[in-house]
């Protein structure tokens, strides 16, 4: 701890405990050694002493044992402190001074002195069991005390206001120089009380013992914890209670030395000063003493440093919100506009940044909105999604990001279909017409990442570009992004692992629908890897990837195992009783409508064809890709038909019962440039070097006979393979 700190919070402690002293030795002369002292509405005595010294306080005789551990904590040998194990000398001071204020504001009740005019004052068990477990169960994230005065009135109101709007309960009490924080919303007509979350204990510092008061309650209210067993409640305290203090104004010793106390008990101290800081942790869960000047980021670095994961209960979008609409589709009659598909370039991008980087819950639209746009039109569409967590891994973000797809759905009105740069995305008219904006995606995406990832999101902050450049711009970064995501399974083999992974993500749109994500296998909307889906599962044990043991291998060709098809039977609505991960002729994996790409069979080619969904025009099984789909998707088992991510076509499991890569007779020219240097390096591990240039495409074939006329002319193998049917 910094030198002014300790050398302030045990000066602070010492005068603490000077005016205890004299305020007991007063009242025991004045109203005798038997004479009740108690605080209302509690079973706790006086709270701090009965959970950190186990001494249940009833009269000031009591209270002058309390006072020779106050003594003890500030004046006994290091080696025999009581705390220092623990915390350390100064920290020591800090107990001292929170016991020190205990026994000040009980004297006070006994003079009737508190509750101070228009304050709290002590707060009662029947309000810590009301409100308190809201704090420990999550709905309420945190609480702030504040300690002092902002430097004019519209700030106090501004920062009361933040903490407000993100559900944590604020204290607000002491004084800077006679000036409250209480008198600054008082004065500007801010309502305050327990319904507003905004509750005053009081004009002094000392009374900032209150606050504390209710945190170490919840340790023994809420953690189960008995009278005398510090540790556990201080522990409990730092693990459960997301609490911190933030001092507004010049901090005086008092000030110190009840910071210190509370940095016991695991609530970091955030200043509006110079103070000096103390940012190694150790004693709370992340930094403990902290300065920050700008009050437009104070509230935000005070949720950074306590940890406080905050929850948005009712996302404001002018639109309801539920998983019910998940699967609602937008049809062309009905939509008002759309972004991306075949349409306009759009993409979806997730990265992670540091924390001082991302400032949480800015959402800009940069570009036209969607009043701008014509009913039926379209606009480009770039969403970038910046997080950053103390907790933020790289490996996280394409889990994250893949979520964009559920998050945007279950809002009434919208589609969303696709990921990473093949999206698409519709507004209805409905929608429009109530008022939804592009700018509502970002908001539906800041209260939903923190809802579902605040174990490692700490702040997000949503771009929506509209701009056609800027699209271009932030497109290239993340298709950059996106191939060195997928080169991380390099080398990996579904041999090589016990367990594969589910992804039921999609079955809004296709109930019996599941991809098994395996190591040579990604999931069909090429957003999902092996090592993508293993992540998803340890963030959301209970999410929409799990765990699946392969068990008995009952086909190593094909690709069928025991405990696939059991896991497969069930997830499917007892659908599909089988399941072949080699083979698209027997058993294949089943499609939803978010494929990157269609495999179909050509029998007269005795190969197949694949057409990646941009291609809008003909194919040599005579229907395009749109017709295609609609007869491939809905989760059924098609032989000869399969929905899959585009860089399935270089694994070397790609459809390898059934031949692989030779069996590929026809495909898109923007496939072949697309996995170009990938596909050259396949066909020349599957010992045909010249393969690409025998494959058609549509320059060279769009029917049936031109593909028959161009096989026979470059001698494509597929044409001298075991027939398929």
């Amino acid at each position: 701890m910094s030198k002014i700190v300790a050398a302030a919070a045990i000066r602070g402690a010492n005068k603490l405990a000077q005016e205890a002293e004299r305020f007991l030795d007063k009242a025991i002369k004045e109203k005798g050694k038997d004479a009740q002292v108690s605080f209302p509405g509690t079973a706790f005595y006086l709270p701090m002493a009965y959970a950190l010294l186990g001494m249940e306080a009833k009269n000031l005789q009591d209270l002058t044992a309390i006072l020779e551990h106050i003594k003890s904590l500030l004046h006994q040998e290091p080696s025999e402190k009581l705390w220092l194990p623990y915390l350390g000398d100064a920290l020591d001071s800090g107990i001292a001074a929170l016991l020190a204020e205990e026994l000040i504001v009980a004297l006070r009740y006994l003079y009737g002195q508190e509750p101070q005019e228009d304050c709290e004052g002590f707060f009662t068990d029947t309000i810590l069991r009301s409100l308190g477990i809201q704090l420990v169960d999550g709905r309420m994230p945190g609480f702030a005390a504040i300690l002092g005065a902002a430097p004019d009135n519209k700030t106090a109101v501004d920062v009361v206001r933040e903490l407000q709007k993100r559900n944590i309960l604020t204290f607000v009490g002491s004084s800077v120089n006679g000036r409250s924080i209480i008198d600054q919303l008082k004065e500007e007509k801010v309502e305050m009380g327990w319904d507003t979350y905004i509750v005053p204990y009081g004009r002094d510092t000392i009374t900032g013992i209150y606050p504390l008061h209710w945190a170490i309650r919840g340790a023994l209210t809420f953690g189960g914890h008995k009278k005398g067993e510090a540790l556990k409640c201080l522990k409990y305290c730092k693990d459960r209670v997301f609490a911190f203090g933030l001092a507004l104004g010049e901090v005086d010793d008092i000030k110190y030395a009840t910071g210190a106390g509370a940095i016991n008990m695991g609530f970091p101290v955030i200043a509006d000063t110079d103070i000096p800081e103390i940012r190694p942790t150790g004693i709370c869960t992340y930094e403990h003493l902290v300065k920050e000047h700008d009050y437009k980021k104070i509230v935000p670095v005070c949720i950074e440093v306590r940890g406080v994961k905050v929850k948005i209960s009712e996302i404001p979008i002018p639109v309801a919100y539920s998983a019910a609409f998940e699967g609602e589709r937008v049809r062309r009659e009905q939509m008002y506009a759309q972004f991306g598909g075949k349409y306009t370039t759009a993409f979806e991008y997730a990265r992670s940044k540091k924390l001082e980087e991302v400032e949480d819950g800015k959402i800009e639209v940069i570009g036209p909105e969607v009043d701008e746009v014509k009913e039926g039109g379209a606009l480009p569409l770039g969403i970038l999604v910046e997080v950053a967590g103390r907790k933020m891994q790289k490996d996280f973000e394409p889990i994250i990001e893949r979520q964009i797809h559920t998050f945007l759905n279950e809002a009434m009105g919208i589609f969303h279909m696709g990921q990473r740069d093949m999206c698409w995305i519709r507004i209805s008219k409905d929608a429009h017409k109530k008022g939804f904006k592009i700018k509502h995606f970002g908001t539906i995406l800041h209260a939903r990442l923190h809802d579902t990832f605040g174990a490692i999101v700490d702040k997000a902050q949503v771009m929506l570009y509209t701009k056609q450049e800027e699209v271009e711009k932030y497109l290239a970064q993340a298709k950059k992004s996106y191939s060195e995501r997928d080169e991380r399974m390099a080398g990996m083999t579904d041999e090589a692992v016990d367990i594969f992974y589910s992804c039921t993500l999609c079955q809004s749109f296709a109930p019996n629908h599941l991809c098994v994500v395996k190591p040579e296998r990604l999931g069909l909307c090429g957003a999902y890897s092996y090592l993508d889906a293993k992540a998803s599962y340890e963030l959301n044990p209970v999410g929409p990837n799990q765990p699946i043991k392969k068990g008995e291998c009952l086909d190593p060709v094909r690709g069928e195992w025991k405990g696939i098809n059991e896991f497969v039977y069930q997830r499917s609505n007892k659908t599909l009783e089988r399941f072949h991960g080699y083979s698209i002729m027997t058993f294949p994996e089943t499609s939803c409508g978010c494929f990157e790409c269609i495999i179909a069979i050509l029998p007269e080619a005795n190969g197949f064809m694949v057409v990646n969904r941009e291609y809008n025009g003909m194919t040599p099984c005579g229907m395009s890709f749109s017709t295609l789909a609609g007869s491939v998707g809905g989760g059924a088992q098609t032989p000869g038909f399969m929905g899959v991510g585009r860089l399935y076509l270089v694994s070397k499991k790609f459809i390898s019962a059934d031949g692989g890569l030779k069996r590929i007779v026809w495909m898109t020219k923007e496939l072949k440039e697309a996995l170009g240097e990938k596909l050259k390096k396949r066909c020349q591990e599957e010992g045909v070097p010249d393969l690409l240039d025998k494959i058609a495409d549509e320059s060279a074939a769009t029917t049936s006979d031109e593909l028959l006329a161009h096989l026979e002319k470059t001698g494509h193998p597929a044409l001298k393979m075991d027939p398929l049917m």
